[in-house]
């Protein structure tokens, strides 16, 4: 456990290296790293928000956006599967079963959560068996009381272990220290102060704008004319409801 704990430490350390402009590469990085200390295969992480629906068995919550460590379209096609089922009203057990303590930090295996039978059910065999999933263990940390960040854990292939206390005791470990970074991810993507999630397109402006540069420097660098580079940045102040950039840098470093 000991190097496994000095290697947390390190992550820890590593994320300093990026700054505000660099949020998706330090998602990323730390779903690699998590995943060599847990040793997993996959990993995704998901913004989840509550939202305003009446007599909801999740109480309104809902995954807002997504980003997975291997990247496939069938992943994408999967999840918007899952989203619509949702919205249908077919909720599975396990997500009920995630979503228990919402509103706490909390570290959840899935074999340990779900009914008997579960791995045979249409849910399992249709949305994560053809991935090859064997177990996933999902680390959920409240970010304010309508929102929390996910990181999930996949372990692929028929012979691989399940998640285990180890796995578990080293996630909550690393986990406890990162609430900083996790509202970092929730306003790069829009879902901790802006009214809407942000747009792909306005979240790469969002990269450029906090790197300082002007709309002048922006317009250059992107080949996009300055009328189009002050729209979106004029669209992206008042969704973060700020002036300008430096009310924008502000909210970054007030984390």
């Amino acid at each position: 456990m000991g190097s496994k704990q000095q290697q947390i430490h390190c992550l820890w350390d590593e994320l300093s290296e990026f700054g505000p402009s660099r949020v998706d590469d330090a998602l990323d990085h730390v779903m690699a790293r998590l995943c060599e200390i847990i040793n997993a295969q996959q990993a995704n992480w998901f913004g989840a928000v509550r939202l305003d629906y009446q007599n909801d068995p999740i109480d309104g919550w809902r995954a807002a956006a997504i980003r997975y460590l291997h990247p496939q379209p069938e992943l994408d096609e999967a999840y918007a599967e899952h989203c619509r089922r949702l919205e249908q009203g077919d909720i599975d057990p396990s997500i009920v079963a995630n979503l228990r303590h919402a509103g706490r930090f909390r570290v959840n295996i899935q074999h340990e959560h779900v009914p008997p039978g579960w791995y045979d059910s249409e849910f399992y065999l249709h949305l994560l068996k053809p991935f090859g999933i064997r177990d996933a263990c999902y680390m959920a940390t409240p970010v304010n009381q309508d929102m929390e960040s996910w990181l999930g854990f996949q372990r692929i292939g028929n012979e691989t272990r399940l998640f285990g206390e180890t796995e578990r005791a080293l996630l909550e470990e690393a986990g406890r220290a990162l609430t900083w970074f996790h509202r970092h991810v929730a306003l790069h993507y829009g879902l901790l102060i802006a009214d809407k999630p942000l747009t792909s397109a306005e979240r790469r402006m969002l990269n450029v704008l906090l790197s300082g540069a002007s709309e002048a420097e922006i317009a250059s660098r992107l080949s996009l004319a300055p009328s189009t580079v002050h729209t979106y940045a004029t669209r992206i102040y008042r969704k973060f409801n700020v002036k300008g950039c430096t009310g924008l840098m502000a909210l970054w470093l007030g984390c």
